[in-house]
């Protein structure tokens, strides 16, 4: 059993960030591994802005992701499920599975137009090193992603 938390400063507002994020379809923009992300169900009504939800209410997804596993090159689709907190400004994900795999990122201020991103994580999956590299590799991606001046999220 293992829980990882990884975390780096990105030079993007936070609200911004967030908002890049939050938004399930771009995970294969910044997730190299990640081939494919798509919504399962149409918006639900608490989704459509944090006056239709109670203080902390997150917004729940489904999502149909499909990814490369490392080492095999072979494509492995799953169903997922994330939370979007906009309160806070996390994001929780879980996917179904033996490993218990479930974690959250999270987005700060740090000053204006700068953020600070943590991605936490838990799996049964006990290989610290690899997981410890691959939330290094995440964050990288996220910021190389969004500070890129073509890239760039708008405010």
């Amino acid at each position: 059993m293992g829980d990882y938390e990884a975390t780096t400063v990105v030079d993007v507002a936070p609200n911004v960030l967030f908002d890049y994020l939050s938004d399930v379809e771009r995970l294969p923009e910044y997730l190299p591994q990640m081939t494919e992300a798509h919504r399962l169900d149409d918006p639900s009504p608490q989704s459509q802005g944090a006056e239709a939800r109670q203080p902390g209410e997150a917004v729940h997804e489904r999502v149909e992701v499909a990814a490369v596993v490392d080492g095999d090159e072979r494509e492995v689709r799953s169903e997922a499920a994330i939370d979007i907190v906009e309160e806070g400004r996390k994001i929780r994900w879980s996917a179904p599975g033996p490993h218990d795999y479930h974690g959250e990122l999270e987005v700060d201020f740090v000053a204006d137009g700068t953020a600070q991103l943590t991605v936490r994580l838990h799996t049964e999956h006990a290989e610290g090193p690899s997981i410890d590299e691959a939330l290094e590799r995440t964050l990288s991606g996220i910021k190389a992603t969004v500070e890129r001046p073509d890239k760039q999220p708008r405010e």
